[in-house]
């Protein structure tokens, strides 16, 4: 029985989505938790890694348990071991043997959120990245336009970034503002090595006025991530969806 899985995790104290040995990461409390429950020991795949500190509100994985089980019980199950983790399955889904949370992904959407008050947040100090100058959105919003398409994102790529190729295809940038935060929504089918944390932080720098909108412009195609602005903390991202 192939299982389609939607997590929600929050990220803070865990080694990023990938087991790692002597680690807490949410791979390895997922995996921890199908063996409690199915008594069988296997793999959970996710649709994408996420770094240490990041969160997820629609993450999928999948994973293949012995027998049929009803979809309830799966959901309460794991649930019910994840207990003490700050991770939940959201939803369980029967889905065919040939599904690969991975490879059939079509385009995943990332959200990141800064709080742009003067004080800092009692409630989300983990959850959110606290910027307290003014922001200039307009002037965001025209830099984020030069990213959109087909490019080498060399100059927003972790020196780590183990992909083959830097060059991706941004789908869209939406930035707005909602109450004391301003939400950034990046999609794409794939992302590179920190690459919504680097865009990020560029785009505020312009936003605090640093730079005009046009820098980022020069800074995509020096290809030189030394030219690019500071990388974003990890505990304003949140993995928000997939789609397939």
């Amino acid at each position: 029985m192939r299982c389609k899985l939607t997590i929600e995790y929050d990220g803070t104290g865990y080694h990023g989505w990938q087991r790692q040995d002597d680690l807490p990461t949410i791979q390895g409390a997922i995996e921890e938790a199908v063996f409690q429950f199915s008594q069988v020991k296997t793999e959970v795949y996710g649709s994408g890694r996420t770094d240490a500190g990041v969160h997820a509100l629609g993450q999928v994985a999948h994973v293949d348990l012995p027998k049929e089980y009803p979809l309830h019980k799966i959901q309460m199950g794991l649930n019910f071991y994840l207990k003490d983790e700050g991770i939940r399955i959201v939803s369980v889904e029967n889905t065919s043997g040939e599904f690969h949370a991975r490879f059939d992904a079509k385009k995943r959407h990332y959200l990141y959120r800064v709080l742009n008050r003067f004080s800092e947040s009692a409630l989300d100090k983990n959850r959110v990245w606290w910027v307290p100058q003014d922001i200039n959105l307009e002037a965001m919003k025209m830099a984020s336009k030069f990213l959109i398409g087909r490019h080498d994102f060399s100059a927003f790529r972790a020196s780590e970034c183990q992909a083959e190729s830097p060059v991706r295809t941004l789908d869209n940038i939406q930035i707005e503002k909602v109450n004391d935060e301003i939400h950034f929504h990046v999609s794409a089918r794939s992302f590179l090595h920190h690459q919504v944390r680097n865009f990020v932080g560029s785009l505020i720098e312009i936003g605090q006025g640093k730079y005009p909108p046009e820098w980022i412009k020069e800074v995509l195609e020096s290809l030189d991530r030394t030219k690019a602005g500071v990388s974003a903390p990890a505990c304003g991202l949140y993995f928000e969806k997939v789609l397939y």
